[in-house]
């Protein structure tokens, strides 16, 4: 694909990077999670301390996809990795090699960064992400499974006594 840029993204993006996010929700089922806005990304992306880093990928100018990651740390290998927390096309621009350039050009940020691995989840019913995972070089590791706090269980967490 000739006209297809994937560049960092930038403060003026947050908006459209936002849009996306919103899109992946949708296409997610999981729309009503969605409680954020442009500007705490635009925090989070560039203030200090910066929580992550997003790329976007362009059609002639035109967003259609993004990858949002951050640094993790492997204990058992000693080293720091990212996590990549979403990827996503929009559907009409899947199948043009748009995911696997997003993909590969965070692992060349790992690479680059000595990071010990690259990491992501995928949802279970998701089965085209995990076929396109595989085939991208990923393992799919069916005996972990996430665990998460949030809202007021993270506070009453955060305030229990020790």
């Amino acid at each position: 694909m000739t006209d297809l840029t994937i560049r960092a993204a930038e403060p003026g993006d947050c908006a459209t990077l936002f849009h996306l996010i919103k899109a992946l929700a949708e296409y997610e089922k999981l729309s009503h999670t969605v409680t954020g806005s442009a500007g705490d990304l635009e925090k989070h992306l560039f203030g200090t301390p910066q929580y992550a880093e997003a790329l976007l990928a362009e059609i002639s100018g035109q967003a259609v996809g993004f990858a949002l990651f951050f640094p993790n740390y492997s204990t058992f290998l000693t080293q720091p990795g990212i996590y990549l927390e979403d990827i996503f096309v929009l559907p009409e621009y899947r199948r043009q090699g748009i995911g696997k350039a997003l993909l590969t050009t965070v692992a060349q940020i790992a690479v680059a960064r000595n990071c010990g691995r690259l990491e992501w989840s995928v949802l279970d019913w998701n089965q085209p992400a995990q076929a396109f995972y595989r085939q991208m070089g990923a393992s799919i590791l069916d005996e972990w499974r996430i665990c998460r706090v949030t809202g007021t269980a993270l506070t009453e967490l955060g305030n229990l006594a020790t």
